[in-house]
């Protein structure tokens, strides 16, 4: 094990070849046979050279942005180049990149975190404060922080700190400084669809959004077993599907769902079929370990209730399979691979030939695709097909039930959800898989929570009488609700 000093002394290259070399040792320690206070040693120390590794990064990327060090790998700039070479995510090569800024503009708190005085994310927070202050008192204010870090003050001590020196060094108010210029959201996709979100909103939007999630995302009742931050998720997906269900955006308008049901042909011959043209819902085929895991469906249980669905059929052409059906050909037609006649290019016409054939084939109206998925399907997934075999758009539910339902049920019928019917959405009593019409007898308005996750994910049971009212009962029928006020009659 090298010693700081020794360190210091090397070369940089070798310096972060050593540091690599005894973070593994580290890793690869067996960390269970140290006592606590060597473990607690040990976790001070990371923090420390994650500090400094943070100081050092920054460094080097300026002075390999500055050099434009990335363009002799093909690369247009420094947070691709480190997304690509580095095999990070576009975000951490770009929160990379931001530190690299951030210290440019800060210089005392990098010379804190090369000397591992200050935490990381204290760090970041202390250059957030002092960079809303006039570019004038930034540094020294930075110093202030610091120095009170050093000292021993807790984050909030800094905060009130960092306040104090903004109202004191603030300039008259005038609607410019209000984070409008620092306002960013992104949307980051990963595994199979899911997301993650992160930003730096201002006031306004900030506000904006608490009032949703505060109104959204209220506890829906004793069944309700959600954490918060589970109610907020809830809350933001349920403020977006009543923005498209109103069909207030551009080019949207019609039902509040849509699927679009992607089925390949071996999935239409094989002996795992969707049986009702679900798109992966809770009326899905129970055996769903057939299908590839690049098609399992994306829409959520509960999803298909009242849906506009569009079926699609896709496939390839296996060259090997058409060179079978090539050899066969000649076979039958008495010519062979080897007769001189037919040639390299003859066969290579022939082959172009069976291709458009096979095409021809399987799409359009009358196509094998077509054919399979009307005789193989149900419902909505079995409409008249359009040109290679995208079906019409078909209601689950038609517009008319729809609103009768909503007459009639005049909001959630869970019992004790009072949400309004803007806020709900059809749901079949008996599902449709297990023989359920879609019919007003065996539709019932439940809010989204209700619907798509009390019901459809949490498997509560809905029971509606034949007075009217409604019975909800947990999954394991320790919980019994019952409502006493029947709905309205349906005009």
């Amino acid at each position: 094990m090298c010693l700081a000093s020794e360190v210091d002394a090397l070369p940089a290259g070798r310096a972060a070849a050593r540091a690599e070399t005894a973070l593994g040792l580290l890793a690869a320690a067996d960390a269970g046979s140290l006592t606590t206070a060597e473990q607690a040693e040990c976790l001070l120390l990371l923090e420390k050279a994650e500090s400094r590794l943070t100081a050092a990064r920054a460094s080097l990327l300026s002075a390999f942005a500055a050099q434009g060090g990335y363009e002799d790998d093909g690369h247009g700039s420094v947070k691709s180049w480190l997304a690509w070479r580095g095999q990070t995510t576009r975000a951490a090569a770009a929160a990379s990149a931001a530190w690299a800024r951030r210290l440019a503009a800060h210089p005392a708190v990098g010379e804190s975190l090369a000397a591992g005085t200050i935490s990381v994310s204290w760090a970041r927070q202390i250059c957030e404060w002092t960079g809303k202050l006039p570019a004038e008192h930034q540094e020294d204010a930075d110093t202030i922080l610091l120095e009170a870090a050093a000292a021993g003050a807790g984050l909030a001590d800094l905060a009130g700190l960092a306040e104090e020196m903004h109202r004191k060094t603030a300039k008259p108010d005038r609607d410019e400084d209000d984070g409008f210029a620092d306002r960013w959201f992104r949307l980051t996709r990963h595994w199979r669809g899911a997301a993650k979100v992160d930003g730096e909103l201002t006031p306004q939007a900030a506000a904006a959004l608490a009032a949703v999630l505060e109104a959204l995302g209220q506890k829906a009742g004793p069944e309700d077993v959600r954490t918060q931050l589970q109610r907020d998720h809830d809350a933001l997906e349920e403020a977006c599907r009543r923005l498209v269900a109103a069909g207030c955006l551009p080019q949207r308008a019609g039902q509040p769902t849509h699927i679009q049901l992607h089925m390949t042909l071996d999935q239409l011959r094989g002996p795992h079929q969707p049986d009702g043209g679900s798109g992966g819902s809770a009326e899905a085929p129970a055996d769903r370990s057939a299908w590839p895991a690049h098609a399992l469906p994306t829409a959520g249980p509960g999803a298909d209730c009242d849906a506009t669905i569009i079926p699609v059929v896709t496939g390839h052409v296996d060259p090997a399979v058409l060179d079978e059906l090539t050899r066969a050909w000649l076979n039958a037609t008495a010519i062979r691979f080897t007769e001189t006649p037919v040639g390299p290019e003859g066969l290579r016409l022939l082959r172009d030939t069976l291709l458009r054939s096979a095409t021809d084939v399987l799409s359009g109206p009358a196509g094998l695709a077509a054919w399979l998925r009307t005789r193989l399907l149900s419902g909505p997934a079995a409409s008249a097909s359009l040109p290679l075999d995208v079906g019409t758009a078909t209601e689950t539910i038609p517009a008319h039930l729809r609103r009768a339902v909503t007459v009639r049920d005049r909001g959630c019928r869970f019992p004790g959800c009072c949400q309004p019917p803007a806020a709900c959405q059809p749901h079949h009593v008996i599902p449709r898989a297990r023989g359920g019409s879609t019919s007003l007898a065996n539709l019932l308005s439940l809010c989204s929570f209700h619907h798509l996750i009390a019901v459809h994910r949490w498997d509560w049971t809905i029971t509606l009488h034949a007075d009217g009212t409604v019975t909800a009962t947990s999954p394991d029928r320790s919980k019994h609700f019952t409502s006493h006020d029947p709905p309205s009659r349906a005009a």
